[in-house]
């Protein structure tokens, strides 16, 4: 038996994926395992590590440093949609200059890495007696890099549509750019929406990155509570704390980009029935 891209595994190879399969999950079980007891020899599961948690100050500023991430997340995945919805536009215009610079565009910020966008923006708009803040400089850092891969998501979208839904937005009378915006991009959002939320999961991530320009997210705030000396330095304790809320908001993001895809799916197997038609029905059946 034989699958269109590969061979399908009789009972012998699917023995042994199994077999590889848990030899790997005893792995690396035991390297976490590993480095769990390193932890625990090394004392970083005492109470003096972790009291840090129980000051409600802490919790405060650990609140704000959420909310810190979340903002510059909110702000950078909505610009990054925007702009990538308008330069996927462009890569599909059918003027030829217009394809070049939004293709160049998009290429541009596609190769360098998002670190590198912010320090271009937080320490070079100053250079040029442009005023900025941490704050900007990672949602602008985000929003280029992120809206740049989010433009070639929405244009693979778009093409992957059948030609008969633009044929028929034509055909009624619309404009190329109603036709993009009103007809072909709902369509490609709601068909590459576990690309899109697999994107946004990583622009939340790389807001990490923004504690290195000194924007106090959640990170940044980790890295100030583990060089305190008062709660005895808990950089391990503070780091896992922030990866645990990091893992929690992904989380969130991927389960609710699961209930808008089974909803999606949902609404299109529902045929509304105009009540005319349904009486016909209904007569036609006497």
């Amino acid at each position: 038996m034989t699958n269109v891209l590969f061979d399908v595994p009789g009972p012998k190879a699917r023995l042994r994926y199994r077999t590889y399969a848990v030899l790997g999950a005893v792995v690396v079980l035991a390297f976490l395992g590993y480095i769990g007891w390193r932890f625990y020899d090394s004392g970083q599961f005492t109470a003096r590590k972790w009291e840090w948690l129980q000051y409600a100050q802490v919790q405060r500023d650990l609140a704000n440093a959420v909310l810190s991430t979340l903002q510059a997340f909110a702000a950078a995945a909505v610009l990054a949609l925007i702009f990538g919805a308008i330069f996927a536009a462009g890569r599909l215009s059918d003027h030829a200059w217009i394809r070049g610079i939004a293709g160049f565009v998009v290429e541009f910020f596609r190769a360098i890495p998002a670190l590198i966008l912010m320090f271009l923006f937080y320490f070079g708009l100053p250079t040029a007696g442009v005023p900025t803040s941490p704050f900007l400089g990672v949602v602008l850092g985000l929003t280029l890099y992120n809206g740049s891969v989010l433009a070639e998501v929405f244009r693979a979208g778009i093409q992957s549509l059948p030609k008969g839904q633009s044929e028929a937005a034509y055909a009624l009378g619309m404009r190329k750019t109603q036709v993009m915006f009103l007809v072909l991009l709902p369509q490609a959002i709601r068909a590459m929406l576990p690309t899109i939320i697999s994107q946004l999961v990583v622009l939340l991530k790389d807001t990490a990155l923004g504690f290195i320009i000194t924007y106090q997210e959640l990170l940044y705030y980790a890295r100030y509570i583990g060089s305190q000396g008062t709660f005895g330095r808990p950089i391990v304790p503070s780091t896992i704390v922030a990866t645990a809320i990091y893992v929690v908001m992904c989380l969130l993001l991927t389960a609710l980009a699961t209930y808008l895809e089974r909803r999606n799916r949902r609404n299109k197997k529902v045929v509304a029935v105009p009540p005319a038609a349904t009486d016909e029905l209904v007569a036609a059946s006497a």
